[in-house]
């Protein structure tokens, strides 16, 4: 099985006291940041602390494995072991944390089906069952009680990213010329929950 199919859990870090990432997120502020923890199937083996950065219409992102301790301690607001990491993207988020009192505020979890098409570093995925809730210490935990942002089971988001081309076999299949590509966010839409 690929390592990112199946369930998969984010926790989203924001400026809670201010909301600035929701606020930009909804007024289409072109370059923005955000700091996530990502892991798989109830795996905590495997927890990746990473930034997406977007510049317009362009994403980049740049991740780090962390340990569960680094993980839990992280979360319990433990965070002088973070400085000296020999990690540079844990020492930003450290010196973030400290700045811009940057805090966790959502846990965004979803089903991932993802399919890549080696020419072009294609990378297809279907997500479903958006589920939320409001970050509580015990993260991350085996069983995670959210609820739906969706319609239904049915609902799913099909989102293509690819390196530098889409290969023609791929716009093809796709038909874009009848599609229009638009904006979603599993943040802002498990955030009108709180």
């Amino acid at each position: 099985m690929n390592p990112e199919e199946g369930f998969r859990h984010e926790l989203k870090y924001r400026i809670s006291y201010t909301d600035k990432a929701l606020r930009e997120k909804v007024q289409g502020i072109p370059v923005r940041e955000k700091f996530r923890i990502r892991y798989y199937n109830n795996d905590f083996s495997y927890l990746v602390l990473e930034k997406k950065i977007k510049n317009n219409t362009l994403c980049r992102k740049v991740d780090e494995q962390i340990t569960e301790e680094e993980c839990r301690k992280l979360l319990a607001g433990e965070i002088a072991w973070m400085r000296d990491h020999p990690a540079p993207l844990v020492q930003e988020l450290y010196a973030k944390m400290h700045c811009q009192i940057l805090r966790p505020r959502v846990l965004v979890s979803y089903i991932r089906e993802p399919y890549v098409y080696r020419a072009g570093n294609v990378r297809i995925t279907f997500d479903s069952d958006i589920r939320t809730t409001l970050y509580h210490k015990e993260f991350p935990e085996e069983r995670v009680i959210a609820i739906s942002t969706t319609n239904g089971p049915q609902e799913r988001i099909l989102e293509i990213k690819y390196d530098a081309f889409l290969p023609e076999i791929i716009r093809k299949l796709i038909q874009t010329n009848t599609l229009r590509q638009t904006a979603f966010s599993k943040y802002e839409a498990c955030r009108c929950y709180g």
